[in-house]
């Protein structure tokens, strides 16, 4: 009896990891069909592979040395370092796991409140539809990054999670204003009017139909948003208004400016490693997320 059980829960576990990695090597396909989107795609594997397994090839120490301040790009040495003498390569590496993980929490808490509020808006209508849409349209007449800077000095920054939350607090309304609009059209669609008709429940309207067919668009906007994360949190770090490791890209980039490297010769790598390193970020996010849109939207696509 128990070995028939056991072989149940085998057989089964076999087709949990099947279905897995056929959902992994259709994504991977769905990746590399279009250029765009691969050569996207490679950098963003590249620095989420630095961002966990780098940090076991160069470990960042956080030691400070008062002789090697400001030194060039050596052998020991590659990007230089900083103005303590700390190896700027290790601190770029430590930083990226930091970096990573506030754009995913960001793009998570966004999605989640914008979808959230936009299909409740769109299937609610009436008076809460216009109330929502008052304070949506509200938020977004509203510069958003003198905001995240009053909300940052209000809300004490120490870890990514704390800055993903301050960070989605008005990235929000964009997305959900679009994706009331792709529900509302789809509301006039056949396939959910016979729900309707059929007296289905609303979550299976929501989750079996409304967000499978919009599943493209939401993880776009994902993308976009962790995009504008890092612009944002870096923007951030760079006023010193985010108490966040030193090794953190945006926090560089401050201690630079308030350290003069600018005008020290022999810290060109220093000050051009976090800037590249962050245009090379926001280059893979919009080539990942331009060639997602040309591999979905049937009307960016090149017969």
């Amino acid at each position: 009896m128990m070995r028939a059980i056991l072989n149940k829960i085998i057989v089964m576990l076999k087709r949990l990891l099947f279905r897995f990695w056929n959902m992994i090597f259709r994504f991977l396909s769905l990746m590399y069909k279009n250029k765009k989107s691969a050569i996207g795609f490679s950098v963003l594997v590249f620095f989420v592979l630095i961002a966990f397994i780098g940090p076991y090839l160069f470990k960042y120490d956080g030691l400070t040395s008062g002789t090697l301040r400001f030194v060039a790009p050596s052998s020991e040495h590659w990007f230089g370092t900083d103005y303590l003498g700390r190896d700027v390569l290790q601190m770029l590496i430590d930083g990226t796991k930091g970096i990573l993980l506030i754009a995913f929490f960001t793009g998570i808490f966004t999605v989640a409140i914008g979808v959230i509020i936009g299909i409740s808006s769109a299937l609610i209508g009436g008076a809460f539809d216009k109330v929502i849409q008052l304070i949506t349209n509200l938020l977004l007449t509203i510069p958003s990054f003198p905001i995240l800077m009053i909300l940052a000095t209000i809300i004490t920054i120490r870890d990514p999670l704390t800055f993903s939350i301050v960070l989605s607090v008005w990235s929000w309304p964009a997305l959900s204003r679009a994706v009331r609009a792709q529900v509302l059209s789809l509301k006039e669609s056949d396939f959910i009017q016979i729900c309707q008709v059929m007296n289905m429940k609303k979550s299976h309207i929501i989750f079996a139909e409304l967000l499978p067919n919009m599943a493209a668009y939401i993880l776009i906007n994902f993308i976009m948003i962790m995009r504008g994360a890092i612009t944002g949190s870096v923007g951030i770090m760079m006023l010193g208004v985010a108490a966040l490791e030193p090794s953190n890209w945006g926090a560089m980039i401050f201690d630079i400016m308030n350290q003069g490297a600018f005008y020290v010769s022999t810290a060109y790598a220093y000050v051009l490693s976090p800037i590249f390193t962050i245009i090379l970020f926001q280059f893979g996010i919009i080539l990942l997320s331009n060639g997602l849109d040309e591999t979905f939207n049937p009307r960016l696509q090149v017969n």
